[in-house]
């Protein structure tokens, strides 16, 4: 009996030894993760790495980790031609079956998926924001987007009518939804009637509509849907393959 208490005690000894030691090598390997995706990625700051799953350590030995989480802030993005950028403020993904090499110089994900949250602000720089001309005397131009409700945006309209601003901004309630993959599209599901005047369609639609390509994300990710929310639109991405560092 006393030897078998011996054995319970080495045996609950061991084990707080091996969890610690676990732990310990999580921690190492996600700091150097972090880095090499900062490094591969060239992000400003470092990014947010957790390795999940226990132990830790038969998964290095495998070569490959159930399920690692990444969180980036302020990511700059592509944003079409010219070199244009659209920043991210928070993309966050959840990838899964993650080859690596032995130095984790190179690792991809079977699957990935997440969100990437963009602000209002950011997306605004993409819409008509200046001043035109809509019909004769009238001009108009978006000068704010806000979350509308029910995952729609809804977009301000500030109209001129023969030199006299309206006083409040004319609300028009759009839809967001992703195209082909890297471009989320603004629409405005009905027309606003500005300063009392029936205007051509298209030429509303000029101001109302638009649309912000966004490509270079981490991995090749791409996006899936979007709506609106309350600090931004979110969108959700998506990939497979996607590799991390390498």
């Amino acid at each position: 009996m006393r030897a078998l208490r011996i054995l319970l005690i080495i045996a609950v000894i061991l084990g707080a030894l091996f969890t610690a030691v676990d732990r310990v090598a999580v921690h190492l390997a996600e700091g150097e993760a972090a880095d090499r995706l900062r490094a591969s990625e060239g992000l400003a700051s470092t990014p947010d790495v957790d390795i999940n799953g226990f132990p830790f350590l038969t998964q290095v030995l495998g070569g490959s980790l159930d399920e690692v989480q990444v969180g980036i802030s302020d990511y700059e993005a592509g944003a079409g031609e010219d070199g244009k950028t659209i920043r991210i403020a928070d993309l966050r993904a959840d990838l899964k079956g993650v080859e690596f090499s032995g130095d984790f110089g190179s690792a991809v994900a079977d699957s990935a998926t997440g969100t990437a949250t963009i602000a209002y602000d950011e997306l605004l720089r993409t819409a008509k924001a200046e001043p035109t001309q809509v019909a004769p005397g009238i001009t108009a131009e978006v000068v704010a987007l806000s979350d509308g409700g029910n995952g729609k945006i809804k977009v301000a309209l500030e109209t001129t009518v023969l030199g006299t601003k309206l006083p409040e901004p004319v609300p028009v309630l759009s839809s967001v939804t992703v195209v082909d993959g890297n471009t989320v599209r603004v629409r405005a599901d009905a027309l606003p009637v500005l300063g009392g005047v029936e205007i051509a369609e298209s030429k509303v639609r000029q101001i109302t509509d638009f649309e912000q390509r966004i490509d270079g994300l981490p991995g090749g990710i791409s996006l899936e849907k979007v709506q609106a929310a309350e600090d931004g639109v979110e969108v959700t991405v998506t990939g497979k393959g996607v590799r991390l560092a390498g």
